[in-house]
């Protein structure tokens, strides 16, 4: 198992939001594997100096890179699923079966793995302004092979 965070999740970081914080922590403890997009990093950083918090998450976890045969991959996932976002399917690609996925956009990221076949935990990264919430739904969880699932109403 592992955590592979969207834009959404990185921005979550950048504001340092408390519920994806907590979730961090409970899986760098337990010494889950957490990865996310170049492309999204790219979406989300604007500058080193005032991201501090970022960079240093950042430096924790694999950020996989879109090269030419992954972007090949990524445009065939796009044409499966008639989208256009390339930075969703880059993340989506990066999903093996069990993963926990934290994102913002639920929805896409639900149907691009559906089309891979891909059954995944989605937690959702919910940012302020867009939906008024500030954190996951309380029936969210984080599941670890070690210490079981924890609520992410509890995280905060």
């Amino acid at each position: 198992m592992r955590v592979v965070l969207d834009a959404g999740a990185l921005i979550g970081i950048d504001r340092r939001d408390r519920t994806i914080g907590a979730m961090l922590r409970i899986l760098q403890r337990d010494g889950v594997p957490v990865r996310t997009s170049a492309g999204a990093v790219a979406q989300v950083w604007r500058n080193g100096r005032t991201q501090a918090g970022l960079a240093l998450v950042l430096r924790g976890m694999e950020v996989a890179p879109l090269d030419e045969p992954v972007a090949k991959n990524v445009g065939e996932l796009l044409r499966t699923n008639k989208t256009s976002d390339l930075v969703d399917a880059h993340v989506a690609l990066l999903v093996d079966g069990g993963d926990i996925v934290i994102t913002s956009d639920e929805t896409d990221i639900q149907a691009l793995l559906r089309s891979r076949r891909v059954k995944a935990i989605i937690v959702r990264a919910s940012l302020p302004g867009s939906s008024g919430k500030t954190h996951p739904p309380p029936t969210a969880t984080i599941s670890t092979r070690k210490q079981g699932a924890v609520p992410a109403s509890k995280l905060s």
